[in-house]
Formats: structure tokens, C-alpha cells, sequence
């Protein structure tokens, strides 16, 4: 179990916190926490974009960076700055993130289709709503993130906390979503199969759910 901050523990939490005991405690996450957490958001989002199951599992991993990349400069920033930042999360400046996040992938939805490249790749610009979605996910304050925070915030510096962010973040990509996101993506695909008007329903109503969520999470700021 890791030890809460205590006052001059700081010398002694980097010889008895590995980065394996991170990196466990991220999976922990990645496989409970972070799935039911994160599943309204992606799964809305690729419910609503419509495309093949290898743009599914390709905005699944991008959403899965963003979480390891926001872990490593949370990390950072905790073992630059200590403690102030678990009391900066603590005060709602996740839920603004998310916020924005969610507004902009529902935006981005009810923006005109764009026609795909011949090779097939991805939409341009449809990397970033689920790049920003799980980066701005990593910022809600719970006991696991409480508890990587303590750990950087006494490891000593930047680098230091870095690494047990990213050890942190390795740990929940690890996570349900991965099968369910593109599993999600081929029962609209299904869905829409034969049935042209669907789909535009599908996106519309997927663009202003997010766009509910992500109003719903700014008014919480109130």
C-alpha cells in the first residue's frame, strides 16, 4: 500500500516504491476505474464518427497516448512543484478539461464528413478528439491518481516523477477498451448497414451527447 505525504518522508519513498508497483497500481486502474470512466466518452465518440474498425482501434490507441502522455506530465509537474498540484486537480480544473474536450469531439462530429485519402487513412483531424478525451480524462481527481501525485511529489524532482508517471500510464493503457471501443464501432457499423439515413442520426445524436456531457461537466465548476 503506499504511504500517504508525510513531512520529511521524501528521502526515504524512492527505495521503497518501485516503478513495477506503479505500474501495478495503473493497471489496477486501466482495468476497473478507467473503463467505466472513460467508455461514455469513447464510446459515443466512435458510435458517432462511423468509421471501420481500424480507425476504432486507431482512435482507441490515440485515446490510450493521450492517458500515458497527461500520467508522465502530471508526473513531471508533481515532482516539480510537490503537493500543489494534487490540491490544483482537487478544485475542478479536470472537470474544465473534460469539458472542453468532450464540446470540441461533439463539434467535430457535426462538422461536414470530410472525404477519406485514397489509401483509406484516417479523416484528417480525427486524431485529435480522442487524443484530447483521454488526456483530459487522466485529470479526474480519484485515489489511484492520489496516490501516483504523493509518490512523484516526493521522488525528488522532474525526471524522476516523470517516470513514475509514464510507469503509471503504461500500466492503465492496459485496459478494457481496447476490445469494447472496437467492438462498439462494428455494432454501429451493423447498424448503419443498409440504412444511409441512420448514420446521420447516429452522428448527430452522438455529437450532442457529447456536447451535454461536456456542458454537463463545465456547470459542475459552479
Amino acid at each position: 500500500m503506499l504511504e500517504p505525504i508525510i513531512p520529511g518522508a521524501a528521502p526515504l519513498l524512492p527505495e521503497t516504491i518501485s516503478l513495477f508497483s506503479v505500474w501495478l497500481l495503473g493497471v489496477s486502474m486501466g482495468l476497473t476505474a478507467c473503463t467505466v470512466t472513460c467508455l461514455p466518452f469513447m464510446g459515443t465518440w466512435v458510435l458517432g464518427r462511423g468509421g471501420s474498425n481500424r480507425e476504432a482501434l486507431f482512435d482507441t490507441g490515440i485515446f490510450v497516448l493521450g492517458r500515458v502522455t497527461a500520467y508522465s506530465l502530471l508526473g513531471g509537474l508533481a515532482g516539480a512543484l510537490g503537493v500543489w498540484l494534487t490540491h490544483a486537480l482537487s478544485g475542478g480544473v479536470g472537470n474544465a478539461f473534460i469539458g472542453v474536450a468532450s464540446l470540441g469531439a461533439g463539434v467535430w462530429l457535426l462538422l461536414p464528413a470530410r472525404r477519406k485519402a485514397p489509401c483509406g487513412a484516417a479523416q484528417r483531424g480525427a486524431g485529435t478528439p480522442p487524443f484530447l478525451l483521454g488526456f483530459s480524462l487522466s485529470l479526474t481527481p480519484c485515489a489511484p491518481l492520489a496516490s501516483l501525485l504523493a509518490v512523484c511529489a516526493l521522488s525528488g524532482g522532474t525526471l524522476s516523477g516523470a517516470g513514475y508517471g509514464l510507469s503509471f500510464g503504461l500500466g492503465a493503457a492496459l485496459t478494457p477498451l481496447l476490445v469494447i471501443v472496437p467492438l462498439l464501432s462494428l455494432f454501429g457499423r451493423n447498424l448503419r448497414e443498409g440504412r444511409q439515413w441512420l448514420g446521420k442520426w447516429l452522428r448527430w445524436g452522438a455529437a450532442l451527447v457529447l456536447i451535454a456531457i461536456g456542458l454537463r461537466r463545465l456547470l459542475m465548476l459552479f
